[in-house]
């Protein structure tokens, strides 16, 4: 049995060991990431039985991220090490309040080697959401298909299909991503999406125009993303709005929408109710922002629920 499914690439990460612009930094740490990666780390760590698929070089960067991987307790059965395509790395620049850039060097990337005829409705035996992003189909034509193919075979064997937009314009033309992304939205479940990535597919900020525009896909289940502002979510019929969690200091952002969208998914799975969920979502995207690297600062659901004072944590 699993409980979620995602499909992307895996990369080195090199954090900056000092903040500011690349050109000055001189020392790097060596970690992991990607979008779908991290979605499946925060998923594992919250207890949900979780399936990456994804191709790595067949060097010491990907033995790195597959040992990695299969420590979280995640399933790696159907990713393979390839011969020849060097494993995806990018550089991190960090400024002083956690914002920053990302410097990809992907090409030849081993993910090139996964077609949508490698996708077999197998893989998806027993379980209960798959989860893609828009970062897998920006990256090369050819994933768009292994997404559809993928989506398809899901809706078929009965799985909720999640989707983040996480529109990277450094990947793809805004036009192009609006235009793959709707595509995808009849058969979307779920929706995750920053506020600003809301505006980029259906041209509008306010919430009712946001909440208008989802339902016009047939899409009932839906949150938004505000960062410093909170986040507000839809789902049967309920309608929920959370402020912010307060954090001391926020050094690194990047994960923190992929730790909000596992919790968002744990906490449907779970079927508790929405105001419950957005709150734990929220709370998870805030521990993410307090803790340098991609998925250093997701938590495993014991840590995520003594931060909500729902359990009683012992430090000594």
């Amino acid at each position: 049995m699993l409980d979620v499914i995602t499909i992307g690439d895996g990369m080195v990460t090199m954090d900056p060991k000092t903040s500011g612009p690349l050109r000055f930094v001189n020392e790097f740490e060596r970690k992991v990431g990607g979008a779908e990666l991290n979605f499946a780390v925060g998923s594992a760590r919250l207890g949900l039985r979780t399936k990456w698929i994804s191709r790595l070089g067949n060097d010491e960067f990907g033995r790195h991220i597959l040992h990695f991987m299969r420590g979280e307790g995640i399933d790696v059965s159907e990713v393979a090490m390839v011969d020849s395509f060097p494993t995806s790395v990018n550089f991190k620049e960090v400024m002083e309040g956690g914002q920053g850039r990302t410097f990809y060097y992907r090409e030849k990337s081993p993910m090139s080697t996964l077609y949508a005829a490698d996708i077999k409705p197998e893989m998806f035996a027993k379980a209960r959401v798959l989860h893609i992003t828009g970062v897998f189909p920006s990256i090369a034509e050819k994933n768009i298909d292994i997404i559809r193919r993928a989506i398809a075979i899901a809706k078929d064997e009965g799985l909720l299909v999640s989707l983040d937009p996480n529109i990277r314009l450094k990947m793809w033309r805004l036009e192009r991503a609006r235009d793959v992304l709707l595509s995808f939205l009849p058969d979307i479940d779920i929706l995750m999406t920053g506020l600003d990535e809301a505006e980029m597919l259906f041209g509008v900020r306010d919430n009712h125009d946001v909440e208008k525009a989802v339902k016009s896909h047939g899409i009932e289940t839906f949150a938004v993303k505000k960062g410093a502002n909170g986040a507000y979510a839809i789902h049967s019929g309920e309608k929920v709005e959370a402020e912010a969690i307060p954090v001391n200091q926020v050094v690194d952002t990047v994960g923190a929408g992929d730790g909000f969208d596992a919790a968002f998914i744990y906490g449907i799975l779970q079927g508790w109710k929405l105001e419950r969920v957005v709150d734990f979502a929220t709370l998870v995207g805030s521990m993410v922002v307090g803790v340098r690297g991609d998925n250093e600062g997701l938590p495993h659901l014991e840590d995520a629920l003594i931060k909500m004072g729902e359990k009683t944590g012992i430090e000594r």
